[in-house]
């Protein structure tokens, strides 16, 4: 078994914002075939920010651990500062990842990014109905 920072058995073993949020504008799907993790990132936006944001994953405990922190480092930012939230970051903010594991911080923050992306082309077609 690789080992975890203490941060990541932190994560893993407490999750933060784990669950799909009662009301949510988004959601990003996100999976890697190899290992067969997959993570949904829900997120709430009001004003342009993440107010609200969680997360299902079925993975192994670095995939449960990234989820937890993209989460933490998401919430109560505007879209575009989240959009910049990098797997590096992830991996820093947990104490750093085994090298076998990094893959799983890609999967958390491409998780946020389509979970915005997503946002954003829903608003775009609500506009289009109203031009």
């Amino acid at each position: 078994m690789p080992m975890y920072s203490k941060k990541v058995m932190e994560h893993f073993t407490h999750p933060r914002n784990m669950g799909k949020p009662k009301e949510y504008d988004a959601v990003g799907k996100v999976g890697n075939p190899v290992c067969g993790d997959v993570m949904y990132i829900y997120i709430k936006v009001k004003e342009n920010r993440i107010v609200d944001i969680g997360f299902e994953t079925m993975g192994c405990a670095a995939a449960i651990a990234t989820s937890s922190m993209v989460t933490e480092l998401a919430k109560g930012k505007t879209l575009e500062e989240a959009m910049k939230i990098t797997r590096d970051d992830v991996a820093e903010s947990l104490e750093g990842l085994p090298p076998i594991k990094m893959h799983c911080s890609n999967l958390a923050a491409d998780g946020l990014r389509a979970a915005i992306m997503n946002y954003k082309k829903k608003r775009e077609k609500e506009q289009d109905k109203t031009t």
